[in-house]
């Protein structure tokens, strides 16, 4: 529960930043050893901007930046700063209660944590390009699994030339986000952004997207004041450019707390199985009707999910959806469970067998 009076353990500065009486018991202990709490604003190649009751202080993460990527100080922790020194250090941070991650580019199988302490993922979509619905899809399932509550945001909304195009067009994301309030917005006329205002009011929200989808543009529009950079969209393909290079948490005028991301280029699936499910809620929820538990939905008799592609009930595009996102989980996950890596062993050996029998199959009836 958010407090709403300032105490000795809730310094009132940092009520704007999400600072509570439970984030106050956490940090007892190092209050207890005279170290001052405060929240991370960005990271920036091992040092950090940290709000704390004093204003803000630059801080050195050395001590807290062990060789797990997972476990680093990230934008939006609760940290414990040393109260002086030169440099000064965060000493530790609290625990999370939420964080965003995603897996990271390298070949190795790490997490890359993108925000902590989220209530709200905010997903920003541009309608100024054909909307990708398998990556929103992605996004959602990553959402879901941080343990924040998704919010799909429908940027650019005056490029969309008619009022029933974007009905249309919105009606196609809600398919494709079960459970999630999807909001257009344009920054530029102004319209859906107190919708929007109210939404990110209600504690820490994350902003996410592609490069381009209008985050930054969006993230001033709701601060009233150009405080992100912003560049022109090109007009060859109505992309913007990427201007945000680092994670930045902002204070917003009309309470909560909003972190601006990077464009992100690649979205991948980091341990997200309830992520995945809950995204494709209405898949997993017919599957329970299946004749067989473990039916691949493909060509096993009684199949729900099939029965319902076949009356239209689900789009076949969702289905591949799942399937995909699925199988690059389970590929994620067997890189450091042993015993994921095994089961798949033996369903690719179980498929291999039957694909060489029916191939044995069909060569006799050749004969």
């Amino acid at each position: 529960m958010t407090s709403t009076s300032s105490s000795p353990s809730t310094p009132s500065s940092l009520l704007p930043y999400g600072w509570d009486e439970d984030w106050a018991d956490a940090f007892a202990p190092y209050a207890a050893e005279g170290l001052l709490p405060g929240r991370v604003l960005r990271v920036d190649r091992g040092q950090c901007d940290v709000a704390t009751d004093g204003g803000v202080l630059r801080a050195d993460t050395a001590f807290v930046t062990p060789h797990d990527p997972m476990r680093v100080v990230c934008t939006g922790d609760w940290v414990a700063v040393e109260p002086g020194g030169n440099p000064r250090y965060v000493r530790a941070y609290l625990p999370r209660r939420t964080a965003f991650v995603r897996s990271t580019s390298s070949k190795r199988s790490e997490g890359q944590i993108l925000a902590a302490n989220v209530d709200h993922a905010i997903i920003a979509v541009s309608l100024g390009v054909e909307l990708d619905l398998g990556r929103i899809e992605r996004f959602l399932a990553l959402a879901w699994e941080s343990g924040a509550q998704p919010v799909v945001v429908l940027t650019k909304a005056d490029l969309v030339p008619d009022a029933v195009t974007l009905s249309y067009l919105a009606q196609d994301v809600e398919t494709t986000a079960p459970g999630v309030p999807v909001i257009p917005v344009s920054a530029e006329l102004r319209e859906g952004l107190d919708v929007l205002a109210a939404v990110v009011s209600g504690g820490t929200s994350v902003l996410l997207g592609q490069s381009g989808a209008g985050k930054s543009t969006l993230a001033n529009a709701l601060l009233g004041e150009d405080v992100m950079d912003v560049q022109a969209t090109r007009d060859v393909d109505g992309k913007g450019r990427h201007t945000t290079t680092t994670r930045n948490l902002l204070v917003m005028p009309g309470g909560g707390v909003l972190i601006d991301t990077p464009g992100l280029r690649g979205v991948g699936l980091w341990d997200a199985e309830t992520g995945v499910g809950q995204v494709f809620a209405e898949i997993e929820e017919l599957a329970e009707d299946c004749r067989f538990h473990d039916c691949a939905h493909e060509s096993e008799p009684g199949c729900a999910v099939r029965d319902a592609i076949d009356s239209g009930e689900l789009p076949a595009r969702r289905l591949e959806s799942y399937r995909k996102l699925k199988r690059e989980n389970q590929r994620i996950v067997a890189k450091t469970d042993a015993r994921v890596r095994a089961e798949l062993r033996r369903d690719w050996k179980r498929k291999g067998a039957i694909g060489r029998a029916a191939m044995e199959a069909k060569r006799g009836r050749l004969r």
